[in-house]
């Protein structure tokens, strides 16, 4: 895991990631869907979230990351999300 990437399951499907920084921390709740889950063909849910958050880390600052992410609007709002995570 990314030294400056915390992620804590929060109950079924969900996760709080904390991403260290000097200035502030940034927490981002993420959720997982069963259905995503088999889109991407993985069954490791905190690894999909942690590849998420490096590949939403090259599509802008972490300072502009949401309160809340749903993996189910990553893969509407990035066309080459599926092919990236899929890739491995």
């Amino acid at each position: 895991m990314a030294d400056d990437i915390e992620i804590d399951a929060q109950g079924e499907h969900g996760y709080l990631v904390t991403q260290l920084s000097e200035l502030e921390d940034v927490r981002t709740w993420f959720r997982v869907t069963p259905e995503v889950m088999d889109q991407l063909g993985a069954d490791d849910e905190e690894d999909v979230v942690l590849r998420t958050v490096q590949f939403l880390r090259k599509h802008q600052d972490v300072a502009d990351f949401p309160e809340a992410v749903d993996l189910e609007d990553v893969i509407a709002s990035y066309d080459d999300y599926l092919t990236v995570m899929t890739a491995d």
